[in-house]
């Protein structure tokens, strides 16, 4: 919830921080920095959680990712220069990058088969109430402590892996992996108690064969994952850029086409609030049709709606074509992480969805130069025309290189 709160809240608080650090030229190179530092955090974080998540733990990474997000946080809101406070973006962005998909991996090894993508959907709906957060910040935290203040929120979290040390147990499978069994099976039983049945799939946590445990992160791209890689980045890819792309300008998108500042806070937030129903529609399809008809539906959803919105004005219209792009995003950006962690090996997993997602951040950096760079000559219009066809293009990749995971044990999807 606190990722999401602090990637949307940039969008709230570029115009503040350019009339702070005297940014003031329209044309101005160092203001698409101000998104792009936490991005290329991002990506670094992702690139290398992953890796450290499959040799020291999901639990340990996952912990150290929030401190570091929280302390980018706060250096932000204490950042006495411009440079210093997209040094301190990048450090928010490698606790950001590095955490998301290290939890999701962790998520999908503590989940049964028959609920996985449910689970996985639903944790990542939170990040609709992040968004929600980030526009209450924008409404009544902004107005009265500024930019710094909204930053200090996102300090937060720190106090939360306190809480984690005790109560996050790590993931059976990676200690399986690494021929911990015994702890395996404690951390089984411990799920299966907690949770009042069996959430868990097996009842004991075999470790797995010789060739596993020696997979490298050159297998990404070996026999059947390579094929499941390339698609997983491409759809990484495809789905970063419009995301930001898109909702990193939405408020500004706005205020060019004639509302006030406020007024366009007011209408991105709002807007917003469809992101939960979408997320929840997700979870329930991801289940009955299936992770690739789903993912294919929703993207092209997406795409519907980014065009619709393009060629729309600023009245009722415009808010359908982004609310329905908000429900349709957000839904197919659950089942993305629903997926990546499934398509590879317990030895692998997290490396495999981090360097996905470290693809994908390339994206998202550089989505704040292209978006104000392509609006002047192509309008609104052509530069939502342009992340319509990326979408379908993305969808189109899905359809014909995706395999299905419903139903299935991770153990039984990384040997198929």
């Amino acid at each position: 919830m606190f990722d999401a709160m602090d990637v949307i809240l940039i969008s709230f608080l570029i115009l503040p921080i350019r009339a702070e650090f005297g940014l003031v030229a329209a044309n101005d190179a160092r203001v698409p920095l101000i998104a792009a530092a936490g991005f290329a955090g991002m990506f670094l974080g992702a690139a290398v959680s992953g890796r450290l998540a499959d040799r020291y733990g999901r639990r340990t990474v996952f912990q150290a990712t929030l401190v570091l997000f929280s302390l980018g946080s706060l250096l932000s809101a204490l950042a006495p220069s411009f440079e210093l406070l997209l040094a301190a973006r990048v450090v928010t962005g490698l606790g950001l990058g590095g955490e998301l998909p290290v939890v999701a991996t962790l998520v999908s090894e503590l989940s049964p088969r028959r609920d996985r993508g449910r689970m996985i959907v639903w944790l990542e709906s939170f990040w609709a109430y992040g968004t929600v957060l980030a526009g209450l910040i924008a409404v009544f935290v902004l107005p009265v402590w500024g930019w710094r203040g909204a930053f200090l929120i996102g300090a937060l979290p720190a106090l939360y892996v306190a809480y984690l040390r005790r109560a996050l147990p790590e993931s059976p499978r990676f200690l399986a992996s690494i021929g911990r069994a015994t702890e395996a099976d404690a951390v089984v039983r411990r799920v299966e108690r907690e949770g009042g049945g069996a959430l868990i799939t097996v009842s004991r946590v075999q470790a797995p064969p010789a060739a596993e445990r020696r997979a490298r992160l050159g297998d990404l791209f070996s026999g059947r994952l390579a094929r499941r890689t390339l698609m997983l980045w491409l759809l990484w890819f495809g789905i970063v850029f419009t995301y930001y792309g898109i909702f990193l300008y939405l408020p500004s998108l706005l205020a060019a086409r004639g509302l006030s500042v406020v007024r366009s806070n007011e209408f991105f937030f709002l807007s917003t609030i469809a992101q939960i129903p979408g997320y929840f529609s997700a979870a329930f399809l991801v289940e009955r049709w299936g992770r690739k008809p789903t993912l294919v539906l929703f993207l092209l959803g997406t795409a519907v709606s980014a065009f619709l919105f393009g060629n729309a004005g600023t009245g009722t219209d415009a808010f359908l074509w982004v609310s329905l792009l908000s429900f349709f995003n957000l839904g197919a950006w659950g089942i993305v992480y629903t997926y990546s962690p499934e398509l590879y090996p317990t030895s692998i997993r997290a490396s495999g969805a981090g360097a996905a997602a470290a693809v994908g951040r390339i994206g998202g950096i550089g989505a704040p130069f292209v978006t104000p760079l392509l609006v002047g000559p192509l309008g609104q219009a052509g530069v939502f025309g342009l992340f319509t066809a990326l979408i379908v293009l993305t969808a189109l990749v899905v359809l014909l290189l995706a395999e299905e995971t419903r139903g299935r044990s991770l153990e039984e999807i990384s040997t198929a």
